[in-house]
């Protein structure tokens, strides 16, 4: 409470001074403990700041093209828009509560619509739960699984609330890193040349391991795993008992042929798999903060618990025009005319588009087989202005963005944010981009770009 003994002279000095003003001793010093009682609750010890919020911040206060936070700026398809309309305009009952594990035409759907994914009889009472968006999923998922002491495998570079979740939960995050190997002089790095070791993840494994999570498509990275890497993750889950939090928000969203593959839908996986899905990232439309939970229902009833206890309930009517775009998905599945099959084709120009267009300063993107997003590699710039402005301890990717954003008008993510703390001074080289954009927001960046690159000229 007090750090010595000067500090409570002053304190009572205080407390003294007050008492000649006219106020009783014993209210003089109630106020003084009173204020000194700690007022934060130890588990958001180290977890405060947030990268979101600061460089969000920053661009609002520059005229940028902004490439950082991951959202679309276009419109969710007619389909869903009118399914949202029709919850808000229709049956008047929506406006209240409805199921407090999810609305149940949602979960009906989910459970018909994943159970021919994961090839698994899903039971939408027992093995679904709707949530606020994937984040609560998360959230959810670390409250009602990880105890105090527990260690939670996560692979990095990892979506960055991974870690405060397992710490607020009180277990213990345990890092393995994905390894990039090395390119041909000229040739474009990409997403699937950054590989688990085996060695090293098996390493990861103790007696108190509790659970691994699993990005694919990974955030920031755009890597979207391969079933033998997901056959080794599920091998070692197995043999130590251990559950996996599989968090698939980005499965639509592929590239290059690539395939997205549920590890829940492994042999021996289901019974301890979580597997997290975000209707924001599937429709485009990530303000409805619609997310599910899908589960054996020996984890799934522990998520229950929490959620009565918390939110208890997610809005009914984002929930039902949720279920109308899944049912017309479902009737579209696989199809020219289904929004799954149409929006990564368009991302996939997109990507494209980003790619040439970094290049042409110098940057070195590292091509995404998946997500919504792109990394890429500014060691140049580091070499050639090594010294931006910035505190000493600040990683270079940092001070690298702040200085873009000043003078380029361009807002990205440093991508040491997405790993942990002793492993950031190795991946300060790298800035994450959001290529999920309008085509005017990516004439934008063409035009910033342009500029820039005249000021490289001789």
């Amino acid at each position: 409470m007090f750090r010595n003994v000067t500090a409570i002279h002053l304190h009572l000095a205080g407390v003294f001074q007050r008492k000649k003003a006219g106020t009783s001793l014993a209210r003089c010093l109630h106020q003084t403990f009173a204020m000194a009682k700690r007022l934060p609750a130890r588990r958001l010890d180290g977890i405060d700041h947030n990268p979101w919020v600061e460089f969000g911040k920053m661009a609002s206060e520059y005229d940028v093209v902004n490439l950082g936070q991951g959202f679309p700026d276009f419109p969710p398809p007619d389909f869903a828009v009118q399914a949202f309309q029709l919850a808000l305009s229709g049956d008047f009952m929506l406006n209240q509560y409805t199921r407090a594990f999810g609305y149940p035409p949602l979960t009906k759907i989910l459970a018909s619509f994943f159970g021919k994914l994961l090839e698994q009889e899903i039971d939408p009472l027992k093995n679904v739960l709707v949530t606020v968006g994937a984040y609560g999923a998360l959230f959810t998922a670390f409250q009602a699984l990880v105890d105090e002491g527990d260690e939670v495998i996560i692979i990095e570079p990892f979506f960055d609330c991974y870690e405060p979740m397992t710490l607020m939960a009180g277990g213990h995050p345990v890092f393995v890193t994905l390894k990039p190997s090395p390119t041909g002089d000229g040739e474009l790095d990409s997403a699937g040349n950054w590989r688990l070791d085996p060695t090293e993840l098996a390493s990861k494994f103790t007696s108190r391991t509790k659970a691994l999570i699993l990005n694919t498509p990974n955030n920031p990275l755009g890597k979207v795993f391969s079933k033998a890497e997901l056959e080794l993750v599920a091998s070692l889950c197995q043999q130590h008992d251990v559950i996996c939090i599989s968090d698939e928000v980005y499965q639509w969203l592929v590239y290059d042929g690539h395939q997205h593959v549920s590890i829940a839908s492994l042999p021996g996986m289901w019974e301890r798999t979580l597997t997290i899905g975000s209707a924001g990232k599937s429709f485009s439309a990530t303000g409805w903060k619609v997310g599910w939970a899908l589960g054996p229902d020996r984890l799934m009833k522990h998520l229950r618990t929490v959620q009565q206890n918390t939110v208890y309930h997610c809005p009914t009517q984002g929930q039902a025009a949720v279920a109308q775009s899944l049912q017309h998905e479902q009737l579209h599945f696989g199809q020219p005319s289904s929004y799954f099959v149409q929006l990564p084709r368009a991302m996939w120009r997109s990507r494209d588009h980003m790619v040439r267009s970094l290049q042409s300063v110098g940057l070195r993107p590292v091509v995404p087989q998946g997500s919504y997003f792109l990394i890429a590699d500014i060691s140049d710039f580091k070499s050639k202005m090594p010294d931006l402005p910035g505190d000493v301890d600040e990683p270079y990717d940092k001070r690298f963005v702040k200085w873009m954003i000043r003078n380029k008008g361009l807002a990205g993510i440093p991508v040491s944010v997405f790993y942990s703390w002793p492993h950031q001074k190795h991946f300060d080289h790298y800035v994450r981009f959001c290529f999920v954009k309008d085509e005017s927001t990516l004439q934008a960046l063409d035009e910033k770009l342009q500029k820039w690159k005249d000021e490289l000229r001789p």
